[in-house]
């Protein structure tokens, strides 16, 4: 049985995606930029690429941050600086925040099952507005920031944080839930814990672990450990 939950936020509980997509094009258009779905596609896959190089340890967060507008303003031509649009970018990311349909259920049937904790590598000022805008924080028993924690998910000594950090820690008494392979997947290899990739549009063709399409699906899963 499981009664310990570690859970990723970003696309797990909240729609990242749909927040990127709407707060970039709202930046763009307030600095009179071009603002349309191909920069938005384009700017997507820089991020995720940027994301993935941050999780290896090949750029920090603060590098990061800039060097996606960079990318982007050198591939579109764009006249505003870099920096001044991930300023604006982080704030407008702030201000909004969209849980999937259903989430909440889940998180209420999951805190009668047992403890939860929050696995995330968002930065620190975002995703606890977030969480609070959203009303999910108080769900949670303690929540494992990577900026807070000071190192970077799925790190050896981001896992050791988050297993000295959770009292009575039992790995086969947990269950981690997350939508990414090369973050969430790891982490809860390293954690020596069950891992159910979370993807609404199903598994990539490479997974042959157990995945689910919905939070409901979640939940069977889980009743099956």
């Amino acid at each position: 049985m499981k009664d310990t939950f570690l859970l990723d936020i970003d696309d797990t509980l909240l729609d990242f995606c749909r927040l990127e997509r709407e707060q970039l094009l709202a930046v763009l258009r307030a600095f009179g930029e071009r603002a349309d779905d191909g920069i938005a596609a384009r700017f997507h896959a820089i991020n995720d690429a940027l994301w993935k190089a941050l999780e290896r340890g090949e750029i920090t967060r603060e590098r990061l941050v800039v060097q996606r507008f960079e990318t982007l303003k050198e591939a579109f031509g764009l006249r505003t600086r870099a920096d001044a649009l991930a300023v604006c970018f982080l704030d407008a990311m702030r201000s909004h925040a969209y849980l999937f349909d259903g989430a909440q259920a889940f998180l209420t049937e999951l805190s009668r099952r047992g403890r939860l904790f929050a696995v995330t590598n968002g930065a620190s000022r975002v995703q606890r507005r977030h969480m609070e805008d959203t009303g999910i924080l108080a769900y949670f028993e303690d929540v494992f920031i990577s900026e807070e924690v000071g190192h970077q998910k799925p790190s050896p000594e981001y896992v050791s944080y988050v297993a000295s950090h959770i009292p009575a820690f039992l790995p086969a008494r947990t269950l981690y839930v997350g939508d990414s392979l090369t973050s969430d997947m790891v982490c809860a290899k390293r954690l020596g814990v069950d891992f159910i990739l979370f993807r609404p549009d199903g598994a990539p063709a490479e997974w042959t672990g157990l995945c689910a399409t919905d939070y409901d699906h979640i939940l069977t899963l889980a009743d099956g450990m």
